[in-house]
């Protein structure tokens, strides 16, 4: 399918993006938006359908194992996300319980919190548009147990309209003397993974300099030694002639945005490089007796161990996506694997190809999502009434180098006119988009006028209304077997 476009105005350079989930796709608009002519190819049906997708990431908070740095640059990159892609944003905070069981202290967490505070503070003095987190000093707040006691004691608010009333069902669910404190709310908003689809497809469908084809397999890549373009070959599903027809894109500049199969056109542009790729699942479970709207709850642990951090992401109507850092729940054994000198592929093992190509055998959806029920309502005891409520949300993430660890990484220049994303977070997708805009003006190929405010680089993509997004995202939920609940707004 090649999707329509309207007038806009043309660069000489042609740009091929190869892959289109979240980076390819918001590199994507990045271009077309500022004029550049861009081919976009996506093997799948639609764009960014690939891991699940929920976290804005504003600030790491997450990960106790990850570098300042590392959380101050998902700050960062989040805000400029919420900026360009309002609509993608479940907007509601998220708490960080640590339980008495658990090796870690709160208190570990506070530098960091205040860190992040501060830098928020100073980007939002610098410019107003980045208050997109809430006020700064609300950042993050701190409870103690006598405090949650009491919040226990509350009804529980319609609507939340202060971070206590958001607290209120976490105080409720939770066995209080099992946490270790201060517990933490911090502004940290989940992600749609839909509206993000959604609003990637409703835009590049206005924009006349990119042509968007799905359906569409690269299988060979060809480089001129003298003029250093690109040519691209691919193969496309033909429904008049019920039949695959081969064809070929000449560009001038080769962006390899394959996520997890990554390493497959780095072995056809003959650039190795090395990589991680793990293999990881998110449940969908419906929770039929939830009581008020929940924050996204987060119960620190030990990946990998049966003890792993639980993850409890809430949508309407009951919906909540599930997360447990176990081998029987979110991972799986052997499904990190590496690169070879000889393959910049890590090649998985066949049962998770199967996952990623084909379909789950409906016995162990079954069986992970109760797992993930099951570690939830140690925390939350009411959980156990939970049922699964859906596909699991799943994918294979890259992971550059050799640090498992890895979370703040955006884009490598290998090559001649070649460039390949590694974003591990989907929030560090613009910072990719803008490092090859960098890119392309040092090398002389673009020379559109980029403004300096994302706002005024984004006109078409700030142009869709929440409504417009939404109604789309529903229907890719739909089309992909997922309760349209995980694509309607969570908002604060």
């Amino acid at each position: 399918m090649i999707i329509n476009k309207t007038n806009n105005t043309k660069t000489l350079t042609k740009v091929g993006i190869v892959g289109g989930g979240v980076a390819g796709s918001t590199i994507a608009l990045r271009l077309a938006e500022i004029g550049v002519d861009v081919v976009l190819f996506e093997e799948g049906a639609s764009l960014v359908n690939g891991p699940p997708i929920c976290h804005l990431h504003a600030g790491g908070n997450l990960y106790r194992e990850i570098s300042d740095q590392q959380c101050l640059d998902l700050l960062k990159q989040s805000i400029d996300t919420l900026r360009v892609f309002p609509h993608t944003a479940n907007i509601r905070p998220t708490v960080i319980a640590v339980p008495t069981r658990d090796n870690g202290e709160p208190d570990a967490l506070l530098p960091r919190l205040e860190l992040l505070q501060q830098t928020y503070q100073n980007l939002v003095e610098s410019d107003e548009n980045n208050k997109v987190l809430g006020e700064p000093n609300d950042y993050f707040k701190l409870y103690d147990q006598a405090t949650l006691t009491k919040l226990a004691a509350k009804a529980l608010p319609t609507t939340p309209a202060t971070l206590d009333d958001w607290m209120i069902p976490v105080a409720k669910n939770l066995n209080l003397d099992e946490f270790k404190y201060p517990i933490v709310l911090v502004q940290e908003y989940g992600l749609s993974v839909f509206r993000i689809a959604a609003t990637a497809s409703l835009a590049l469908s206005k924009l006349n300099t990119c042509q968007v084809l799905t359906g569409a397999k690269v299988n060979h890549l060809e480089q001129n030694d003298s003029t250093q373009q690109w040519d691209i070959h691919f193969q496309q599903f033909n429904a008049e002639l019920q039949d695959w027809v081969t064809d070929c894109e000449q560009v001038d500049y080769l962006i390899n945005a394959c996520g997890y199969r990554t390493g497959t056109i780095d072995n056809m542009a003959q650039l190795p490089r090395e990589r991680m790729v793990e293999f990881k699942a998110a449940y969908v479970t419906h929770w039929k007796n939830s009581q008020g709207i929940w924050p996204e709850v987060i119960f620190h642990g030990e990946r990998g161990t049966p003890n792993g951090m639980a993850q409890l992401t809430p949508y309407p109507d009951g919906y909540f996506q599930l997360h447990g850092m176990t081998e029987d729940i979110t991972l799986f054994s052997k499904g990190l694997v590496h690169s070879t000198a000889t393959n910049a592929q890590p090649e998985l093992s066949a049962p998770f190809i199967k996952k990623l190509t084909h379909a789950w055998q409906e016995n162990e959806v079954t069986l992970r999502s109760t797992r993930a029920i099951h570690h939830m309502s140690q925390f939350v005891p009411e959980f156990s009434t939970a049922t699964v409520g859906g596909l699991p949300l799943f994918g294979a993430q890259q992971i550059p180098g050799q640090d498992a660890t890895l979370r703040a990484a955006d884009i490598s220049f290998d090559g001649m006119n070649y460039a390949r994303t590694e974003i591990v977070k989907a929030s560090s997708a613009l910072s990719a988009a803008n490092a090859v805009v960098e890119k392309l003006q040092s090398l002389g190929l673009i020379t559109a006028s980029v403004s300096g405010s994302l706002e005024a680089d984004f006109p078409v993509t700030l142009s869709l209304t929440l409504s417009q997004v939404e109604h789309f995202a529903e229907q890719l939920a739909e089309q992909r077997n997922y309760p349209s609940a995980l694509a309607r707004q969570v908002a604060f």
